[in-house]
């Protein structure tokens, strides 16, 4: 009689009712399981055949669970969770000018980015994402706040054309920018890219030379544009191109650009975004309610854009909610085109994980649960009043779910949120935290 093979070692095999992949896409695997070493995927295969196939170090048995890769919020401004409620119920200019920048300036530096951060670590753990497009100031601190915590981010090297407290003057904007680049190139969590402000905060020059860099550095172009109708607006009486083509002009629209909001385009710019392989950020609770406008997510899509999705930050949102964000993003779609089939349950599944990856260049490592892939991993509860009766398990997770069904959470396999809660965060710490910023954040006079 021949002996039955030896069970492969492994480090973790999580055990799931559905395993949703994202690719194949809209893909569901009842009653599956997936085998973790190393901090990567080995395989995804039947419960059965993996508790026959492997000796796990650990088990996690979820039969009520949907398992998912990890959520991607692919535009934020995550040291802002300190700058919550602040300003509600204003236009974005009005609320930026205002507001924000004022308030920034009598806050900004380490301290404050580095709590906010920590902050946000949190809230996203909970709500199941798992890497983050950054875009702030310090982006020094951020990187090394992100790898303390074990959490996967693409930081942005902030470049605007006025004085900051991050950098002076162009060339120091620059010359900071390389030196975190440099010390992050090789890092497994955390990565670097460029973020000008806004076509309206920045040169040509500088455009130019961002281009330049970031082909020299193989980076993406993290960049604000096409927000509002007015930006639109005083880019042509001033310039007399619309935003889009004026970083056409410079180089910039290409596959390196993850451009963010997008909520004015024509036929003839979605063409252009689809040719070049540009990534399209929907982030739309901020643009909701800043009443910038509505990005077309339906018209993108049929044209073959990439769809990510982002929450901005929590100054204009006001949360960090992916599942949340999703919903909205899925539903908006709908009215803006028009049709209800536009940016079904599946695709915008697929924005706020694959879409994200792509967005961010992490597409080989996350956003879908395959062999090879990090294992970046997201356990959703399916079992709850809330979503029963179970029909459709991606269209329950994208219409009916809400963030407080996540369970478990993985990052490169090591476990951070483990049946509800975070895995080495004092919660009790960070709330005394955020109280004593809402203290001295209330003092600041507003001139």
């Amino acid at each position: 009689m021949t002996a039955a093979p030896r069970p492969e070692a492994c480090d973790l095999l999580i055990e799931a009712g559905w395993v949703v992949p994202v690719e194949p896409h809209a893909v569901v695997l009842e009653e599956h399981a997936v085998a973790i070493a190393d901090g990567a995927i080995l395989a995804v295969l039947p419960t059965r055949e993996a508790r026959a196939r492997y000796a796990a170090q650990e088990t996690v048995s979820r039969p009520d669970a949907a398992l998912i890769p990890g959520l991607v919020n692919a535009h934020a401004h995550n040291p802002m969770t300190l700058l919550r409620g602040i300003a509600d119920d204003l236009p974005l200019m009005e609320w930026l000018q205002g507001h924000i920048w004022p308030i920034e300036g009598a806050v900004i530096g380490p301290e404050f980015v580095a709590d906010g951060i920590a902050l946000a670590i949190a809230e996203m753990l909970r709500g199941g994402t798992t890497c983050c497009n950054e875009n702030y100031f310090f982006p020094d601190v951020q990187a090394a706040v992100y790898k303390r915590h074990g959490f996967r981010a693409r930081v942005g090297l902030p470049v605007i054309d006025f004085p900051t407290a991050w950098a002076k003057t162009a060339e120091e904007y620059f010359d900071r920018a390389g030196e975190v680049h440099d010390q992050w190139r090789d890092d497994p969590l955390v990565a670097t890219a460029f973020a000008p402000h806004a076509p309206y905060t920045v040169s040509d020059a500088n455009f130019e030379r961002i281009r330049m860099l970031a082909d020299q550095l193989d980076v993406p172009v993290h960049l604000h544009t096409h927000e509002t109708a007015r930006e639109v607006e005083e880019s042509h009486a001033k310039l007399g191109q619309r935003p889009l083509a004026r970083l056409d002009r410079l180089g910039l629209v290409n596959d390196r650009l993850v451009a963010v909001h997008m909520t004015q385009l024509t036929e003839a710019e979605i063409e252009l975004c689809a040719q070049r392989g540009v990534t399209v950020v929907h982030c739309p609770e901020s643009n909701l309610k800043l009443a910038s406008g509505f990005c077309p997510v339906g018209k993108l899509e049929k044209a073959g854009v990439t769809i990510a999705i982002g929450t901005d930050g929590c100054a204009s949102n006001n949360d960090l909610d992916m599942f949340g964000e999703t919903r909205t993003a899925a539903l908006l779609a709908k009215a803006v085109a028009n049709d209800a089939a536009a940016f079904d349950a599946a695709s915008a599944l697929r924005a706020a994980t694959l879409g994200g990856a792509r967005a961010l260049g992490f597409e080989g490592l996350v956003g879908s649960i395959e062999p090879g892939k990090q294992a970046d991993l997201v356990c959703v509860d399916l079992g709850r009043v809330e979503t029963q009766p179970l029909h459709h398990v991606i269209s329950q997770l994208i219409y009916a779910t809400g963030r407080h069904q996540v369970v478990d959470v993985w990052i490169a396999g090591k476990r951070k949120l483990r049946d509800g809660v975070l895995v080495d965060v004092d919660v009790a710490a960070l709330l005394a935290n955020a109280r004593q910023w809402r203290t001295r954040i209330a003092s600041i006079r507003l001139t």
